[in-house]
């Protein structure tokens, strides 16, 4: 099994991809699988929320890239910029992540949430993408790109 034991702060290549939904990438302990088949183990810190883009080092030597894996989410999409910024403040104040675009919000699926966005006019979809929510305002910038 390939044991997963540092985060590196940058790495030239990988030796592997691993791609982990957001819930996975928020445990510091965790079985998966490399994309190519073989069993890993993260044994890391905890407390640190692996992104999209970063590379982790095994006991061996190998190096393995994270990427978000396709799940469930909901979009909320308004073309009104005041709307928007409305909406993202109300889902923030309710300390759900979220992956803030263009002009449309992701969010892992709730209905409660759904809701609300269809009350305040926004169009409201279920979506298969990757994840990448905001890191927070006292977290460092995250490496993705946004969607839109």
């Amino acid at each position: 099994m390939l044991e997963l034991i540092e985060k590196l702060e940058h790495a030239h290549r990988y030796d592997a991809v691993i791609s982990l939904d957001y819930d996975s990438r928020k445990r510091g302990r965790l079985k998966a699988m490399t994309d190519s088949g073989e069993e890993a183990g993260l044994f890391l810190e905890r407390g640190n929320l692996l992104v999209a883009g970063d590379c982790l080092k095994a006991t061996d030597g190998r190096v393995v890239f994270i990427q978000a894996a396709i799940e469930r989410l909901n979009e909320a999409i308004t073309p009104d910029p005041l709307l928007f910024a409305k909406i993202c403040y109300h889902l923030g104040n309710r300390h759900t992540p979220i992956e803030i675009g263009t002009s449309s919000v992701r969010f892992q699926p709730d209905h409660v949430l759904a809701a609300m966005c269809r009350d305040w006019g926004l169009f409201v979809s279920e979506i298969d993408a990757p994840f990448n929510p905001e890191s927070g305002a006292y977290g460092k910038h995250s490496k993705h790109h946004h969607h839109d």
